[in-house]
């Protein structure tokens, strides 16, 4: 969208055209069945601004502070207000509608934080997508033993499509030979989705074959450029 702004300079005019970028402002009140916390939160263009923690009634700023220009006392009563027309809502369409139950199961994936070296401190996380209703459970396992420490789970994010997305993390020391695994459950898989991820040995061991295989190369090159030098020296000196 364009628009101009006319401004008198003397006898004559300058016209300053401006064009206006569209942005995408995002608010979110979910509520569901059971005994769920609800969810609310406020995303610009993508990008989470803050959330509300029903727990403490309070806001949680998740931008720099310098951004955080908003009232939070505002914003928390907000909040409060639509998760309970959320709810009186959610119980007329369960009651006088008879809506099926919507259910989207999830898709996990499983990828390292950070380049893989063994022996190397890393993050192992597992992304879970595109599910719905919230939540899921995750579990992790390193060679077949459930692993509980420093395990963490993100609150569920909001897709476009109102679907969720939620994040595992665990530490992880990789070693040869090690197998992790991550384990999804959710009303909408008929059995818990496993998914394994194991460092990619063969990769290393293949790139340093091919390093070794180029200075092996480089020096044989060099010795030979050596050895014709001397053999073209040494006729010259007959």
């Amino acid at each position: 969208m364009s628009f101009c702004v006319f401004v008198a300079l003397l006898f004559g005019a300058l016209c300053v055209c401006s064009r206006v970028q569209a942005h995408i402002d995002i608010s979110v009140v979910a509520c569901q069945t059971g005994d769920i916390y609800p969810e609310a939160e406020e995303e610009l263009d993508g990008d989470e601004l803050m959330y509300i923690d029903f727990k403490k009634k309070d806001w949680v700023g998740t931008m720099p502070d310098f951004l955080q220009q908003w009232s939070g006392e505002n914003i928390v009563t907000g909040a409060l207000a639509n998760y309970e027309v959320c709810k009186n809502n959610l119980n007329v369409s369960i009651e006088v509608e008879k809506l099926p139950e919507e259910i989207d199961p999830p898709q996990a994936t499983i990828y390292p934080r950070n380049d893989v070296l063994l022996g190397e401190r890393n993050i192992l996380i597992c992304f879970v997508n595109n599910f719905f209703p919230p939540p899921v459970k995750v579990k992790w396992t390193k060679n077949d033993v459930e692993v509980t420490e420093g395990v963490t789970l993100s609150r569920y994010y909001p897709n476009k499509d109102f679907t969720f997305r939620q994040y595992s993390t665990v530490p992880i020391t990789p070693q040869e030979g090690d197998v992790y695994s991550c384990t999804v459950e959710h009303k909408g898989l008929p059995e818990p989705e496993t998914r394994l991820w194991e460092p990619e040995i063969q990769e290393v061991l293949d790139i340093r074959k091919t390093i070794f295989c180029g200075i092996g190369l480089t020096l044989g090159l060099l010795g030979v450029g050596v050895g014709t030098f001397f053999l073209i020296k040494g006729n010259n000196c007959n």
